[in-house]
């Protein structure tokens, strides 16, 4: 009994002893992890003052090369204002009516950059994220997709058109040839 009794209080011992062992793993953990997040939340709060810096910076870029852009073509303007105000007035008509000309007679590839330029806005993928970057393309693909659609489509309807004009010159064609001529010739009217 005794012997049975000792038993129980060393395994009692050795139960409380692995429990305490435990509760102070079980202890140290949460500090790691209290202290883990806490580097984390330090991490990003950095990370998004980083973010903020580098979107000011970008702003603050984008506004001076649009002022530098404005002021480069006010000082254009007002060069080419002085330039055909020096020239002579039949000149600078002469200048003027090129320019109309020239401004008829745009090229192809002209036609197509001027149409995409008016289309297409520019994409600003610099500071985008990348579910931002995947929502993008995905929106692209989608755009593309309906193009190519509609393309099939319209290619399709060109084909039955075309299709139905054949048909309809072939019965012309062959109505003509069983038509009665009336008159005395082919042109009708009298012989000269």
């Amino acid at each position: 009994m005794e012997k049975d009794l000792l038993e129980l209080h060393t395994l009692i011992d050795v139960h409380f002893d692995q429990r305490k062992k435990d509760e102070e793993e079980l202890i140290g953990l949460k500090d790691r992890i209290e202290n883990r997040r806490s580097e984390r939340a330090e991490i990003q709060r950095v990370r998004a003052e980083k973010e903020k810096d580098r979107q000011n910076r970008i702003t603050e870029e984008r506004h001076r090369k649009e002022e530098e852009e404005a002021k480069r073509k006010a000082d254009d303007d007002l060069k080419k204002k002085k330039v055909l105000s020096g020239i002579g007035a039949n000149f600078g008509g002469f200048l003027a009516k090129a320019e109309t000309r020239r401004g008829k007679r745009l090229t192809g590839r002209e036609i197509k950059r001027k149409t995409l330029g008016e289309r297409r806005e520019p994409l600003d993928i610099d500071n985008m994220r990348e579910d931002a970057l995947k929502q993008q393309a995905q929106e692209m693909w989608n755009c593309i997709y309906q193009l190519e659609s509609d393309k099939f489509e319209y290619m399709e309807y060109m084909k039955h058109q075309k299709y139905e004009i054949i048909v309809l010159l072939n019965r012309i064609q062959h109505a003509q040839k069983f038509k009665k001529i009336h008159g005395k010739g082919k042109v009708g009217g009298r012989w000269k």
